[in-house]
Order: C-alpha cells, then structure tokens, then sequence
C-alpha cells in the first residue's frame, strides 16, 4: 500500500523549491509566498528557487539538493513547486529515494513535475499531489476553487470528494459511459510518455489514468495516445479522465483539409475502442481552477454523471 503523508495544519511550514525551471521574473516568487502565507501556512524558500541556468532553476545538483533538505527537514511538513517548465526528469537519478520514505510528507505541482511523482510513487511509495503550483497558479484571478480543493485534499484525513466542487461543468464531455474505481495515476500526457520503459515508469494496471496536457496539436496528443497504445498500457487502465488541455487545438486560420481532426476527435479515436469509462474537460491541468489529485490516492471514475471522486483520504 502506498504511503499517506501526514496533513498538513494551519503554522505548518512547507518549502517552496523550483525542480525544473525558474519563473521568468524571480520577483514573482515573493507574491506567491504571500499567497501561500495566506493560506496560514510558514514559507521556507529553497536556497536556489531564485537561481537561473538557462533553461533550468540552477544545476541538477542544486535543484536536487533543495528537494531532498526539504525532504529532510523535520521542521518541513509539506514541498510546493514553484513552477513547472522543464528539468524534473534530470533530478530521478539523483534523489535518495529511501530517505523520502522515511520522511512523508506533502508534495505539491503539476505539469513537468509529473516526473516526480512517478518517481516518489514508483521509488518511495509516497502518494503525491498533481495539484497547483505557487506562481502559474496561486496568483491568477479566480484562484478560491483552486485553493479550496487543494486544502481539503492535503488538510483533511478524510475523502476529498468531487474535484467539481465549486465548479462550473460546461467543458465535461463523457465520450464512453461507465464507472471506475482504483488507485489513480497519472499527469501531464507528454512527461508521462517520457517515463516509459525507465525505472520511474508507474504501473498502469487496473489503475484510473489522469491526462492533460498544454500547447500540443491534435496530431501530437494523438502521437501521445498511440505511443501509449503500442506500449500496450492504455489498454490495462480501467478509465480514464482527461482535464482541460489548453492551446490543444489548431489555430482556426490554420487549418487545412490534413488538419481537420479536433482535440475532441482524436480523443474519442483513441480512447473510445479501449471499452472502459472516459470522462473528458474535468478541471485540472493548465486552468483555472485546477483540482489537486492525489497521485497513487483512490479515486472514483463516474462517466454517468461526468465526475471524478477522491474516494479515500489521501493523507494521514
């Protein structure tokens, strides 16, 4: 059984480090600690979340480093991310998986982090959380259901329930009806395929399979499924849930008679043969809002009704 980190209480203090990339304005990190300040939580910023090289929020060596203090760190109860981007993958061989286990504790982000969080489920047994992150998402307009999903989820030892609380419907599609339930796992669609055939790769089996994904074509979301396919692991999920995938769609003046196929279309293709539950536009991903999920938590997939239900608590 995977490992519950302990909730996280109100004058906890949880570190805010940046695994991949830095955010492009570093000033904007202080606005984002006053957000999560707000929250009523203490802030303890990593020594290199500031830092830039290149593309990366410093060395991989850095950006390790400050993972693995805030793992062990006694006085440190949860890790939120700064920002996604890229890098995370470069950080799986470097992490002291063994210490993570001994020492569980709430990790928070999305998109690139996805890596991490097969790797903390796969390596350390830790559920993790595929929720919002301090300046993509703690900072934008209309961020209360964001916050709201993300505290009763990582705050509360009890079942989180439906991520459509406090949110609107109008994107939810059920392209195959049914119902689901199981452990899930899960993330942003093209990191996920990046761990394939590594050690950090989570098992698909009997599990419910979150996706999303952010400025990919059609075709490409499409090359992302298939390649899922050919490796035969689509096929051993037993449903499936697909957030807001936002900029999936080809410019309107770009489309030709080749590129006709919408998102939705190459969705329906792909998933529909598979025969189990797929619910598609759940609020999660690259939105606002965007429900925090608990990688390797128990969840309920209800494609009757077009919902996903945290069905057990996710931490202790």
């Amino acid at each position: 059984m995977p490992i519950l980190p302990e909730c996280l209480r109100p004058g906890d203090t949880v570190a805010l480090v940046s695994p991949a990339s830095p955010p492009p304005d570093p000033k904007a990190i202080d606005p984002a600690i006053a957000a999560i300040e707000s929250l009523g939580f203490r802030v303890k910023l990593g020594r290199n979340a500031r830092r830039r090289n290149g593309y990366l929020a410093g060395s991989d060596r850095e950006r390790a480093d400050d993972l693995m203090r805030a793992f062990a760190d006694t006085k440190v109860r949860g890790i939120f991310c700064v920002r996604g981007g890229y890098g995370s993958a470069r950080l799986l061989p470097l992490l002291d998986y063994k210490l993570i286990h001994r020492n569980p504790k709430v990790f928070v982000g999305y998109s690139d982090l996805t890596s991490l969080h097969c790797a903390l489920l796969v390596k350390a047994g830790l559920v993790s959380f595929h929720g919002p992150m301090a300046v993509s998402d703690f900072l934008g307009r209309d961020t209360a259901p964001t916050r709201e999903c993300l505290l009763r989820t990582v705050q509360m030892p009890a079942a989180a329930g439906s991520i459509l609380k406090g949110c609107a419907r109008p994107s939810i599609s059920i392209l195959r009806s049914g119902a689901a339930a199981g452990q899930i796992i899960g993330g942003n669609l093209s990191v996920l395929c990046a761990t394939v055939g590594t050690p950090w790769q989570p098992p698909f089996r009997g599990r419910i399979l979150f996706l999303e994904d952010v400025d990919e074509r059609p075709y490409r979301i499409d090359r992302l499924l298939t390649h899922l396919l050919n490796a035969g692991l689509l096929q051993q999920v037993a449903g499936v849930a697909v957030g807001i995938c936002t900029g999936c769609e080809d410019p309107a003046g770009k489309r030709t008679r080749e590129s006709r196929q919408t998102l939705k279309d190459v969705l329906a293709e792909r998933l529909r043969p598979l025969d189990i539950p797929v619910v598609i536009g759940l609020p999660f991903g690259h939105t606002s809002p965007n429900a925090t999920l608990p990688f390797g938590g128990h969840a309920l997939l209800d494609a009757r009704r077009g919902d996903l239900v945290i069905a057990k608590a996710a931490v202790s």
